[in-house]
């Protein structure tokens, strides 16, 4: 477990991840990072949650649909 501070960055709060953090996200300065909100607390990720939905919704119909999705893809 981590313990983080909060502090005043301009006229928002921030905190700065410790390098151990930032080796297990594996992000250097410049990536995003998202923050995802599930029932079982707040997520750290660098995922896209919005791509991960996407792929989902591929997934579901690739088999279904997959002669017209070779012929978009040419």
């Amino acid at each position: 477990m981590y313990t983080l501070k909060v502090c005043r960055i301009g006229n928002s709060l921030g905190t700065t991840l410790p390098e151990e953090i930032l080796q297990k996200l594996r992000v250097d300065e410049g990536d995003t990072i998202f923050v995802t909100e599930t029932a079982d607390g707040v997520y750290l990720t660098t995922s896209n949650p919005d791509f991960d939905k996407a792929m989902e919704a591929y997934n579901k119909v690739s088999t279904k649909y997959r002669n017209a999705l070779e012929e978009l893809a040419k």
